[in-house]
C-alpha cells in the first residue's frame, strides 16, 4: 500500500488494477485477467472504472462476481467497452474531460480517447484514461496510453511494459507528466530477472521526486 500526502491510500492488486481510498471513498480501476483473486471480493466500493476493453483491463469471467459484491457502485467504462459489458451491470460510459463527482470530496476525470498503437494492421480500441482527485492529491492511469499529459498530476502510475511501449517512451512519458510520484503498473509481462531493465531506467531517467515500486503483493519500496 501506498499512502500519499496522508489523504489517499493506493494498493495495487496485480498489472492495471488499483484500489484508491480517501475519506470515505473507495475506487477500484482495471480489475483484469492478471489481476490477484482478491480483487473480485472486494466490497464497499465506491465506483468501479475500466479505461479500455482488453481482458487484462477488465476480466469478463470475474467482473459479476466483483458487481455483485458492490451493488450501489458506480459503473464507469470508456465507451466501446460499455457496449462490450452489456449483461454485466449498468455502465456509465466515460469522456475525455468529463468529471464524475462521488460526494464533495473526490472526482473522477476522463483523459484520452484510444488506446496506443500495437502494429498499424491492427484496429484501434477506445482508452479512456482517468485523473483522480482526492483532497488535493491528483492520481492518473492513463490505461493503455501515453499519448494525453494532464497537468499538475502528483502521482502517476505509469504502464511500465506492454506491445505498445518501449522504454525511451515511457521514460518521455514520465517527463512529460513531472509527477512528483510514480510507480508501475502494467508490468506482469516483464519476468523478475529483467524487471529493473524496464523500472530501473524509468526510476534513473524519469525525474519524479520518488519512484516507487508498488509491488504485486501491494508492498512498497524505493
Amino acid at each position: 500500500m501506498l499512502w500519499v500526502n496522508g489523504l489517499m491510500d493506493i494498493t495495487r492488486f496485480g498489472h492495471a488494477a488499483l484500489l484508491l481510498e480517501s475519506g470515505p471513498h473507495r475506487v477500484l480501476i482495471d480489475p483484469g485477467t492478471f489481476s490477484r483473486e482478491e480483487v473480485f471480493d472486494l466490497t464497499g466500493l465506491d465506483a468501479i472504472v475500466v479505461t479500455h476493453q482488453h481482458p487484462d483491463h477488465v476480466d469478463p469471467a470475474r467482473i459479476e462476481r466483483l458487481l455483485a459484491g458492490n451493488p450501489d457502485a458506480r459503473l464507469l467504462a470508456e465507451p466501446q467497452t460499455v457496449a462490450a459489458l452489456e449483461g454485466f451491470g449498468v455502465w456509465e460510459p466515460t469522456a475525455a474531460d468529463v468529471t464524475v463527482e462521488l460526494g464533495r470530496s473526490m472526482t473522477l476525470t476522463g483523459v484520452g480517447f484510444e488506446h496506443a498503437v500495437i502494429h498499424p494492421d491492427m484496429p484501434r480500441v477506445g482508452n479512456v484514461g482517468i485523473l483522480v482527485e482526492a483532497d488535493g492529491t491528483r492520481l492518473f492511469h492513463p490505461g493503455d496510453s501515453y499519448a494525453s499529459v494532464p497537468r499538475d498530476v502528483d502521482v502517476l502510475a505509469v504502464p511500465l511494459s506492454a506491445p505498445w511501449a518501449k522504454v525511451s517512451e515511457t521514460v518521455d512519458f514520465v517527463r512529460a507528466v513531472a509527477p512528483r510520484v510514480v510507480f508501475p503498473i502494467h508490468d506482469c509481462t516483464i519476468s523478475d530477472v529483467a524487471y529493473l531493465v524496464y523500472w530501473g531506467r524509468v526510476a534513473e531517467m524519469g525525474g519524479a521526486e520518488q519512484a516507487l515500486l508498488l509491488g504485486q503483493d501491494g508492498t512498497t519500496s524505493a
